[in-house]
Formats: C-alpha cells, structure tokens, sequence
C-alpha cells in the first residue's frame, strides 16, 4: 500500500478487481477551496488503454511489484517469442499480444525490458530508437533527391518504415520504437 502523495511516474497500480495500472503522469492539487486532490493519467498494463483518474490526497492505493528485467531476445518458437534472462540465463516464452508492436523491431540478439508480475510477463520495452539493416528499398530516382519525399522499405525484421529517397538497400538506419518513425542513418 502507498499514499496517493508518494505516487511517481511508472508505478504499477492495483486497482478495480485486481486491474493493473501504470502512472502516466500526476500533479498535485491544491485548490483554494476544498481538500487537496491527486489528478493521475494512467495507462492499463495489459489493454494499453489509458485513462484520467482522480485521487483525493492522502488516499491509500494498492501498489503491485513489477520486476523490470533485462532480457535478451532468443528467437521465435512457432508463435511465442523466446527472451533470456540476462542474469540467470533462464528462458521464458512470451505471447505475441504482450510483445505487441515491438515484434516489428526485434532481432535476435536484441536486448529489451520484460516487466513480470508474479512470474508472467507483463509486456516487453525497446529502446526508444534500434539500428536495423534495410533489406530492400526501390532505388531514388535522380533529380527526386531535393524534393524531401520518401518511400517505402524493408526492414531486415520485415517491417516496412517510411525513408527519406536517398536511402539505398543494405544502408544501416535508426528507427524510432514508439511511432515507426525513420530517424536518420547509421555511419559504420
């Protein structure tokens, strides 16, 4: 159990019927009139849903222990995702609704954060930005160069992210995890 007044961003909330609930953000409030008050956004761990909730100060909470681990991903066994735990190099097999988006960014080797409760994985956190291969870009036709268009190409995972024209195939960029989004290319 914690206060509504200790509450910090990323922790996880036990809240109606056992739901778990990660804090976005909060601030505290104090009105001129009235008692003080806690406005919380908070995401669902499982839906990815969020929410706006309001705490009056001082309010007991139920806390959850989330685990955050370091684990690096193995490879795919049929449809789970298979990650080893860094420290005792245990394996665990993961769903691929809880992996969700991240699938489109993982190669073997990777190392992401897999949050666990009470022995099940929660969902799986990248970096906010990899650096993958293109396997396949149509090439930029010339005098196109200046005009600030992109197109389409294929991510060595498979996934398809937007690039700016004069990206060539084989070229190492750096994409953003959370929107898809091309950041800029990798020297070597």
């Amino acid at each position: 159990m914690a206060s509504t007044n200790d509450l910090k961003n990323g922790m996880v909330l036990k809240l109606e019927g056992g739901q778990l609930w990660s804090v976005v953000e909060f601030q505290h409030v104090k009105p001129g009139k009235g008692p003080a008050f806690v406005r919380t956004k908070l995401k669902n761990v499982m839906s990815g849903k969020t929410v706006d909730k309001t705490f009056n100060a001082g309010t007991k909470v139920d806390t959850a222990t989330v685990d955050r681990r370091g684990m690096q991903f193995s490879y795919k066994d049929g449809e789970y995702f298979v990650f080893m735990d860094m420290e005792t190099y245990d394996q665990i097999h993961i769903t691929p609704e809880i992996v969700g988006d991240t699938a489109n960014y993982l190669m073997e080797g990777f190392e992401a954060t897999v949050a666990m409760y009470q022995g099940e994985a929660l969902f799986v956190e990248l970096p906010a930005a990899v650096e993958l291969v293109i396997e396949h870009t149509e090439p930029g036709v010339q005098g196109d160069r200046s005009t600030g268009g992109s197109k389409p190409a294929r991510l060595e995972t498979g996934y398809e992210v937007g690039v700016p024209l004069f990206i060539t195939t084989g070229e190492k960029i750096k994409v953003d995890t959370r929107s898809g989004e091309y950041l800029g290319r990798v020297n070597s």
